[in-house]
């Protein structure tokens, strides 16, 4: 394709959102659709793909199924093609193990032509004569060194540039250090067999990946001789809220209600939901107590701390090799220190910032009283009117907690964000969506006023006697 004939759509990062995306618009006519990633291949949080870890959404929750379950792209379908659909139906999981969500996803993305790895976007410009955007690329070799540089013009944008590991400002300084042994858990597979060797280690960090390093490094460690603490912010090692009405604010239903919440309102609404996605498995919880009964049962209790309400205040090497912890329980108001061989960062992601990749468009983004950008409800970026009147959108996909709740990192909410994005875009439907999804109304029903005609006369309630 001639690299000056204009797209329908570029997209930008190529995680499961996004791949979803270009799955539901692979069988689209007429749609031009192109990908970019400056990752060799796809991989889905390759660190966190520990033997047994399972994700926290029903297999259900793929790429596509929500939207079109006769779509090639199922997971089903997936394990049709493999031969291995009959085992999966005798395995009985509802839940799949995350590796094999990744080996599904790599399934995915070797078989869509849309998608361009192992090309940087550079920069992105809004072009007012032509009424498009230029997207500038750069192709880069096997090494990652930059190579053939590129552009390409499309009328519509999506951003799916994810999200990034979080390492808290107090920690900061000891990970920048390659020679502290203090490490993300983004990348905790790449360090585990040093980690089983250290003589004593650290987790940071009570959700579900610092829950499933410590019970990973709690199996792999000699009984009595375990030397681990896990500690946390959160107040409680406290299990995911996963009642099936729970589960309805990850539902289509509850983020449009968030959306149309006051921007004050959300911003309360999301820290106080933490229980919703930031606690732990409660399969999780259950497996990392029956390990630590299970070296009680010749007596003696394993050799690890687990305390919750706990915040890093500071930190600082003690010599080559040890790091030292300054904490502080935030309810007991005490304070303490913990010198540590190694420290994992299970502190979680935080969305990658758009600032960077936008600043083309910088004049163009209206933003809220944070410097938010804002995205209406249907996760477009609200932009000058100049660019709405040209027809086009920029699209974003993990990128609106701020907007659209705690349900945006959400995978089981992955296949109707893509289907409303493709639904806006083309200006069609040809993925109709459910009008309702949950049980719960979340929002009062406001009946519209109704005002007594000329000839209505009113009808008054006499009061009780004595009143």
């Amino acid at each position: 394709m001639n690299d000056d004939t204009p797209r329908d759509l570029v997209g930008i990062g190529i995680g499961p959102f996004n791949l979803s995306l270009a799955a539901l618009a692979h069988p689209l006519d007429g749609l031009d659709t192109v990908f970019y990633d400056q990752r060799p291949a796809f991989h889905w949080h390759p660190g966190l793909l520990i033997d047994g870890a399972r994700l926290q959404v029903p297999f259900l929750a793929d790429l596509v199924t929500l939207a079109d379950p006769a779509s090639p792209w199922s997971f089903l379908n997936y394990l049709k093609e493999r031969e291995r659909l009959y085992p999966f139906y005798f395995a009985e999981r509802f839940h799949i193990q995350r590796a094999e969500y990744d080996a599904y996803c790599r399934w995915v993305a070797e078989h869509l032509p849309a998608l361009r790895f192992g090309h940087r976007v550079d920069a992105v410009r809004f072009h007012p004569d032509r009424a498009l955007f230029e997207v500038d690329h750069t192709r880069l070799g096997p090494d990652g060194r930059p190579g053939t540089p590129g552009r390409t013009h499309t009328r519509h944008l999506v951003l799916g540039t994810g999200t990034e590991p979080h390492v808290p400002d107090p920690l900061r300084p000891l990970v920048d250090n390659p020679a502290v042994p203090v490490l993300h858990a983004a990348d905790y597979l790449d360090h585990r067999a040093d980690l089983l060797t250290a003589e004593h280690v650290t987790v940071i960090g009570t959700g579900q990946s610092g829950a499933e390093v410590f019970l990973d490094l709690l199996r792999h460690r000699p009984a009595g001789r375990e030397r681990l603490h896990w500690l946390g912010r959160t107040p409680a090692l406290a299990p995911m809220e996963y009642s099936k009405l729970g589960l309805e604010h990850f539902t289509p239903d509850y983020t449009r209600y968030f959306h149309a919440l006051p921007g004050p309102v959300r911003d309360r609404l999301v820290p106080a939901q933490w229980q919703l996605h930031k606690a732990v498995d409660a399969g999780t919880l259950a497996a990392i107590h029956d390990e630590l009964y299970r070296r009680t049962l010749h007596g003696g209790w394993p050799d690890t701390v687990l305390t919750p309400g706990v915040r890093v205040r500071a930190a600082g090497r003690v010599t080559t090799t040890k790091v030292e912890l300054h904490l502080e329980h935030t309810e007991q108001n005490t304070r303490t220190r913990l010198t540590t061989d190694a420290v994992v960062l299970a502190t979680g992601y935080r969305e990658r910032p758009l600032d960077r990749l936008l600043a083309g468009l910088d004049p163009y983004l209206r933003r809220d009283h944070h410097g938010r950008p804002r995205v209406d409800h249907r996760f477009r970026l609200v932009l000058d009117p100049r660019i709405k009147a040209a027809g086009c959108q920029v699209f974003v996909q993990n990128a609106e907690t701020h907007t659209h709740g705690v349900g945006t990192p959400d995978l089981g909410l992955a296949a109707w964000r893509s289907a409303t994005i493709l639904n806006t875009l083309t200006g069609t439907e040809p993925y109709p969506l459910p009008r309702r999804t949950a049980f719960t109304t979340f929002g009062l029903e406001q009946p519209p006023p109704q005002t007594p005609t000329a000839r209505e006369a009113r009808v008054l309630t006499p009061l009780a006697d004595g009143i």
